[in-house]
């Protein structure tokens, strides 16, 4: 615990702080974020589809009062009702999710000899808690880390654990600290597990999955992430 190193490398792992967005593809009409747009995005049919508007692909008060809240929820910039990349990007992964159902390994990519063991897939940013091939728990939508900042994939053990650990750098809390790589841990934040951009390398949870991950979990316990993030 005193190790200086080893806590530097730690707070490498905290969650990002919410930024403008960095990711968009298009650019969305420039106007104040309190207003709403009158025009329609590239992805306007598939979001009043997603969002259960009528599906016509022009931009009308109600749909862009429906995109803004959704954006307003999550945390997405700028959040005036465009129909753009970033809107309609973390809608397919919203659907992505919930395709999986109650079989998140079925691509048999976690392993399964290995007991107790808790799975990351930055593909889908989902994780859940295995035992051999039995489900424990989720899957869980999670938040990983942004471009630059990359979830590194691979299997490692949990080495540390610190229910009320506070990054040494950024001076935020990480409560239900679980290390498992390099500084990387599970833990929770106070945001939208579909925020974007993404941490800054740590796996971040509401706190009812990071308490559920600190009460399944113990040290030694094996964590294997694969796959990659949407952006990276």
């Amino acid at each position: 615990m005193g190790d200086i190193r080893r806590r530097g490398a730690v707070a490498l792992g905290i969650t990002g702080l919410v930024v403008p967005l960095g990711l968009a593809l298009g650019t969305a009409p420039a106007q104040a974020a309190t207003n709403c747009t009158t025009q329609a995005g590239p992805y306007q049919k598939k979001v009043e589809k997603f969002l259960g508007r009528p599906v016509d692909g022009k931009q009308s008060t109600a749909d862009c009062k429906a995109i803004k809240a959704f954006q307003t929820k999550h945390g997405i910039t700028p959040n005036i009702g465009y129909a753009g990349s970033v809107t309609w990007g973390v809608m397919n992964l919203m659907n992505k999710q919930k395709a999986v159902g109650n079989n998140p390994n079925r691509d048999g990519k976690c392993p399964t000899n290995k007991g107790r063991i808790a799975c990351v897939n930055l593909t889908l940013q989902l994780s859940w808690i295995q035992d051999g091939s039995r489900l424990v728990y989720g899957p869980v939508p999670v938040r990983t880390g942004r471009n630059g900042y990359e979830t590194r994939t691979g299997l490692n053990k949990i080495y540390w654990r610190d229910i009320d650990h506070v990054s040494n750098i950024y001076d935020v809390p990480m409560p239900y600290s679980q290390f498992f790589d390099g500084g990387q841990a599970f833990h929770s934040v106070n945001l939208s597990m579909w925020n974007p951009p993404g941490s800054h390398g740590c796996v971040n949870m509401t706190k009812a999955t990071a308490k559920k991950y600190w009460s399944l979990l113990k040290k030694g316990d094996d964590v294997f992430v694969y796959g990659r993030k949407p952006g990276t």
